[in-house]
């Protein structure tokens, strides 16, 4: 199985007020189609490690490879090209643009790319919309449709571009426990469908007891 995120020896500090070591020695690999849930109690580095592995943070120690490529110490505009194109972000809050249709939202990264014609990306969106049956709500406008189908939105905005890998900071934390398990469906039909990996940091038990693996942080470690 080919690996398409790897950590190898991760370390982060936070300099202000006093230093802090806040991330210690962080090594883990993610292949194709792998779906992996992050969980530790506040305050462990889950979301910190999630920033610096999104290409978001680069101020950190140690090496970051995706698909089988170092990406430690791109440049800023590297980098962008990278999160743009080869990772999907789901977050707890949706952040749609409310007065745009859900397929303008959906689109939005695809234009920012700029890879495709505007007719192509029109058709790759409402591709997207039909894989998580919400085609029916693409021109609705975003401020219109429910909190669950908001977030159903931005899993298809994630996955415009077909990236190697989908991230999620608490992307059901803001979810009764239907859409929640709605939610995560999708993410394991993308994962044995599309044959897409995933990353979700989570509070959800529930959610990550159905994961292929947890990774279990404490004190800025791996702990299991």
């Amino acid at each position: 199985m080919e690996t398409i995120l790897e950590a190898r020896h991760i370390n982060k500090y936070f300099k202000k007020p006093v230093l802090f070591h806040v991330l210690k020695d962080i090594n883990f690999k993610i292949k194709k189609g792998d779906f992996t849930s992050i969980m530790g109690k506040s305050g462990c580095g889950k979301s910190t490690l999630l920033y610096i592995l999104s290409t978001m943070d680069t101020d950190y120690e140690g090496e970051l490879y995706l698909n089988n490529r170092l990406i430690t110490g791109a440049d800023h505009n590297e980098l962008s090209y990278i999160r743009n194109k080869h990772i999907g972000f789901v977050f707890q809050f949706h952040y749609l643009l409310p007065e745009f249709s859900v397929l303008e939202n959906v689109m939005l990264p695809a234009k920012k790319l700029g890879e495709n014609s505007g007719e192509e990306i029109i058709h790759d969106a409402i591709q997207k919309l039909k894989i998580l049956n919400i085609e029916h709500l693409a021109k609705k406008r975003a401020s219109q449709i429910s909190g669950g189908e908001k977030q159903r939105v931005a899993i298809a905005r994630a996955l415009i571009n077909n990236p190697s890998i989908i991230m999620g900071d608490e992307p059901t934390g803001n979810l009764d426990s239907y859409n929640a398990e709605n939610v995560f469906n999708i993410f394991k039909q993308l994962s044995i469908e599309q044959n897409l990996s995933l990353l979700v940091v989570t509070h959800d038990m529930d959610f990550a007891n159905q994961t292929d693996r947890i990774i279990t942080m404490g004190d800025g470690r791996i702990i299991r």
